[in-house]
């Protein structure tokens, strides 16, 4: 009986402590690192909570316990054309801001080959140097399947037994990937969702099949999995979570669409509204996956998906887009708009053009400023028309007709991950 009596009075002191401190909060202010304006809708992550900057860029945190005042509190603050931060402000404080520097990353991209070969990664570290390079896109699941580490979430899902035999790993990743940040890079970390061929194999139920009920191969005999099944939208978060814990500013996904291919089958039948609501889904799983790690998510889309107004038969919607992701990236390689565009039959001839007019095109269609996109370019020989090289003069008009969309930045594709600084912009 005493010691019942003693519980009960303990759980008596613990409601009255509980109830005793007022509610706390961490309040600041968010603002332009440069001009000092407030900055509204900047996504603040702490105390257990996530919370969204008002109009004059003011939050507050609702602290889970009582600190007392000047208790250390740390945050993380994402906010679309600024890089992220991550501080610590002192709860009782009145005036604490937060000031965000503008970044538009200007990326080059490094395949699981490319950032393990110490050749091509120095080189592409070089242009960080010398040219307005400040940024890599780094495979983190390549076109193949690949890690350039060793991933947890491939080999307890089985995939890694059928990565290619020796890939190519860097050890402490998350380590080396710290020395890129203290050069002041931004790191975004490319993850090809669906087309996946270690992992069909693992799991040949997950694979997409053809008509005959085959398993389906696309024109390079990778197999892909199929984009409506949860299995699969959870291990490529897994994988995304991965890259967000080891510390990427930002999660581009590429390859999130349906194969361009007819007559596949998949978990259910493949009408346009099926495959758009599969593709926003994962997004949707994506966001809230990686809220925690408040790291931006990008999608990687055709460029033909700017101009065409249904889901380009993958699933691709662009209107669908703008709530899910911080930046939409169409990939506008010339070499790609095979069809070219109305009075511009001849894409290699007029990169500019191409860029500059999809660019005003998904703008148009979304309402968005053009700091929600941050596009591909080319930087590669053009493999559709007449085999041209893309040098400077190619490459930089591309460039130019990004900067004029005012985009959030730009990434340069090269499948060699070979980069010349003479094509590109100096410092």
């Amino acid at each position: 009986m005493i010691n019942r009596f003693m519980q009960w009075s303990v759980a008596l002191l613990c409601l009255l402590a509980q109830a005793s401190w007022a509610q706390q909060y961490l309040t600041a202010r968010v603002v332009d690192a440069v001009s000092r304006q407030p900055i509204a809708g900047a996504t603040v992550v702490g105390a257990g909570s996530i919370v969204r900057s008002t109009p004059d860029g003011s939050f507050a945190l609702a602290l889970t316990a009582p600190s007392g005042d000047g208790a250390s509190v740390s945050l993380s603050l994402k906010a679309v054309g600024f890089a992220r931060v991550e501080t610590s402000l002192r709860a009782g404080v009145a005036d604490n801001v937060v000031a965000m520097p503008r970044l538009r990353p200007k990326a080059v991209y490094l395949s699981v080959y490319g950032v393990t070969n110490r050749t091509l990664r120095d080189a592409a570290l070089g242009l960080t140097q010398r040219t307005v390079i400040n940024a890599l896109v780094i495979d983190v699941k390549g076109d193949r399947g690949m890690t350039p580490y060793r991933s947890l979430a491939r080999e307890r899902i089985g995939a890694q037994a059928y990565a290619p035999p020796g890939t190519p790993r860097i050890e402490n990743f998350a380590a080396w990937l710290k020395t890129l940040h203290a050069r002041g890079l931004y790191l975004i970390a490319r993850i090809v969702v669906f087309k996946d061929d270690p992992l069909a194999q693992a799991h040949p139920e997950w694979a997409v099949r053809d008509a005959q009920g085959d398993i389906w191969q696309d024109r390079e005999h990778l197999r892909w999995v199929d984009p409506m099944l949860p299995a699969v939208w959870a291990h490529n978060l897994d994988v995304a979570e991965e890259a967000a814990r080891s510390g990427f500013d930002e999660i581009q996904f590429d390859y999130l669409r349906f194969p361009d291919a007819p007559a596949l089958r998949f978990a259910s039948p493949s009408t346009e509204a099926q495959r758009v609501a599969a593709i926003t889904g994962f997004l949707s799983a994506a966001n809230e996956r990686l809220a925690p790690y408040n790291v931006y998510t990008s999608v990687d889309i055709f460029g033909y998906v700017c101009w065409n107004l249904n889901d380009t038969m993958i699933g691709q919607q662009l209107e669908t887009l703008p709530p899910l992701v911080d930046y939409i990236s169409p990939m506008l390689y010339p070499s790609g708009f095979t069809w070219g565009l109305p009075g511009c039959r001849a894409p290699t001839e007029h990169p500019g053009e191409i860029v500059s007019r999809t660019l005003a095109q998904a703008v148009d269609r979304t309402r968005l400023p053009g700091i929600r996109f941050r596009p591909w370019l080319q930087a590669f020989r053009d493999y559709a028309f007449d085999r041209r090289p893309f040098g400077a003069a190619e490459i930089r008009a591309q460039i130019d007709a990004s900067d004029a969309a005012q985009t959030d930045g730009w990434m340069l594709w090269n499948p060699r991950n070979q980069y010349d600084p003479a094509t590109l912009p100096r410092q």
